[in-house]
């Protein structure tokens, strides 16, 4: 996990397990930037992570970016989600970089702490 700023951390690919810890560790939600499918069938599913989400009690939204490279109405979106979402915000893809992409050009505007 790389923490961008207080509010908002980035990392690679999580388990169904891993949403679970990020409960423990503090994190309120769960942001998955990775399409379904894209790592094959041992990648988990947006709907097996939201399920385990929200049993932990965490907020989960699903918002596949397919490249690295952002449209100015994806940042658009992303900022009004993140500001809408409680903090810390725990955000995801297969190795973490469109994650940090789509931070980097949201920044630490990313709304209301928890």
């Amino acid at each position: 996990m790389q923490q961008l700023c207080p509010e908002f951390s980035v990392c690679g690919q999580i388990t169904v397990a891993d949403v679970a810890v990020l409960a423990r560790q503090g994190y309120r939600s769960i942001i998955n930037n990775r399409p379904d499918g894209e790592g094959g069938p041992d990648q988990p599913t947006s709907v097996d992570l939201e399920a385990a989400a929200k049993a932990a009690g965490l907020a989960y939204v699903y918002f596949p970016v397919a490249t690295m490279m952002v449209t100015p109405a994806q940042v658009t979106r992303y900022q009004a989600l993140c500001a809408d979402l409680l903090h810390p915000i725990a955000a995801f893809c297969a190795a973490g970089g469109r994650a940090n992409v789509l931070f980097q050009a949201v920044g630490c505007r990313v709304g209301r702490p928890g």
